[in-house]
């Protein structure tokens, strides 16, 4: 028996990670023998538009231990896998730029590794070896929640491919022993190579939105609403076209969760900082492809998801490879941020009314987690764009160690600015994001991309 469980994973007396009783280990080797077996299947069928019956295809195949004509053998068991919407799923892939080599090469080439601070879900989380894929564990009504999705996921994805919502590359269930175990491929947000210094899991609620004591004693704790509220006060400092790309994201990819009556998702947030991993780890580039240039996915990086067109030919600066948004906290640290919309398979039905009313009567109900699509959207990107992210403007910050030249010329800008003179530099002027900004169409997101490092604070001013 499993010495401890949380939802459907446990762990068994030998230590041994299990999900619904089926080791980690027999469960990696299933995913990575049935999805070599789907893609290779997949590769035989023709390109051709996806119908909307493509969305409802469930395709299965049997793998018994000891192999078939179709299947090799294995020591993990008999098995059964199954793909769903295969013809969808490889449209999908095919938009991000994912070729299904490279999407075989990632999953099944070296063994998937599982991570070791999962969460509260209950869910298993593995990585691929080379950092692209997240592959997680789903329950039977987000798999079928999420098969619902799939048109609507479609046409948004037509519309528009840069959006914080999860990227879906595809969805499949291991059959064994009587237990249908479901897992969705997905792409990683917060690269392993990239040592996080912070973790907030972030949904614009109060009530109860703190990290618990056993959480802060982790290694990499994942903080709250309510401890990013008290530890960073004045936010996290964008410079403003930056800023004002990731608003309107934000804005699009709530109007469509609502439009799918989808609430209680968070912002899942990563912060590298820059100054404190030194000189080294900032100047460094990762090293996180196992094969030589392999394509990359495209738009899956925290960066290219808010912004337009990439620079071309424009050589990148190392600490841009790595994916994430160019920030600084109020101390003027040089900040990479990595974020993400994530458990958006939770839809507003009759349980999760049931389970707002409940909590609005011990608690104010406008602070709970569990509201309607609504309010929770119109929640959520006010305080992301209000509270966690933030335009800086310009002030004199005594953090900053200045020269007595840049004194002056600080003091000087600050004097013109105050008395209306139009200075030399109009891009210094303070600004403010007005509503029509943020709530802008979605064809006004595109932004020619702008280098991160032109922005962050010199020894003249400091930005808060």
């Amino acid at each position: 028996m499993n010495k401890k469980t949380m939802g459907h994973r446990g762990i068994d007396p030998t230590g041994e990670t299990t999900y619904k009783k089926t080791t980690s280990s027999a469960l990696k080797g299933a995913i990575q023998l049935g999805i070599t077996h789907s893609v290779g299947s997949l590769s035989q069928k023709p390109e051709r538009d996806v119908l909307m019956q493509d969305f409802e295809v469930v395709e299965s195949i049997f793998f018994p231990s000891q192999g078939s004509n179709s299947t090799p053998g294995h020591h993990h068991g008999d098995f059964k896998f199954k793909t769903y919407a295969p013809i969808a799923f490889r449209y999908f892939r095919e938009m991000f730029g994912i070729r299904p080599d490279d999407y075989l090469y990632s999953l099944c080439n070296e063994p998937l590794i599982e991570l070791s601070n999962p969460g509260a879900s209950g869910s298993l989380f593995y990585v691929s070896s080379d950092d692209e894929f997240i592959i997680k564990t789903v329950q039977h009504k987000e798999a079928e929640f999420l098969q619902t999705l799939l048109p609507g996921y479609f046409m948004n994805l037509n519309q528009n491919m840069r959006t914080l919502l999860p990227k879906f590359y595809g969805l499949y269930c291991v059959q064994a022993e009587g237990k249908n175990i479901r897992i969705v491929v997905m792409n990683n947000l917060l690269p392993r190579a990239v040592p996080m210094h912070l973790k907030f899991d972030l949904k614009g609620s109060t009530c109860k939105r703190r990290a618990s004591p056993k959480e802060r004693a982790k290694d990499l704790p994942t903080y709250k609403d309510l401890d990013f509220m008290q530890d960073m006060l004045e936010g996290i400092l964008l410079e403003s076209d930056h800023y004002n790309a990731l608003c309107r994201t934000i804005q699009r990819d709530c109007r469509v969760l609502q439009s799918f009556k989808i609430m209680d998702y968070s912002l899942l947030m990563g912060i590298h900082n820059l100054d404190q991993a030194g000189e080294e780890a900032s100047t460094a580039v990762p090293d996180t492809q196992k094969k030589a240039q392999g394509q990359k996915p495209l738009y899956c990086t925290a960066i290219e998801s808010i912004q337009g067109e990439s620079k071309g030919n424009t050589s990148l600066q190392p600490y841009e490879s790595m994916g994430g948004i160019p920030a600084f906290n109020s101390k003027g640290e040089k900040l990479l941020v990595f974020i993400g919309i994530i458990d958006i398979l939770q839809s507003y039905r009759l349980v999760k009314k049931l389970e707002h009313s409940w909590k609005a009567l011990l608690h104010d109900g406008d602070t709970v987690s569990v509201h309607r699509p609504s309010f929770y959207a119109d929640r959520f990107q006010k305080f992301m764009c209000n509270t966690v992210f933030k335009k800086p403007t310009c002030k004199f910050d005594s953090h900053i160690e200045t020269s007595a030249t840049d004194v002056l010329k600080a003091l000087t800008l600050f004097s013109r600015l105050s008395s209306g003179v139009q200075t030399a530099r109009p891009d210094l002027l303070p600004q403010q994001l007005n509503e029509d900004e943020i709530t802008s169409s979605s064809a006004d997101t595109t932004l020619s991309a702008t280098s991160p490092g032109s922005f962050w604070p010199s020894n003249t001013l400091a930005l808060r």
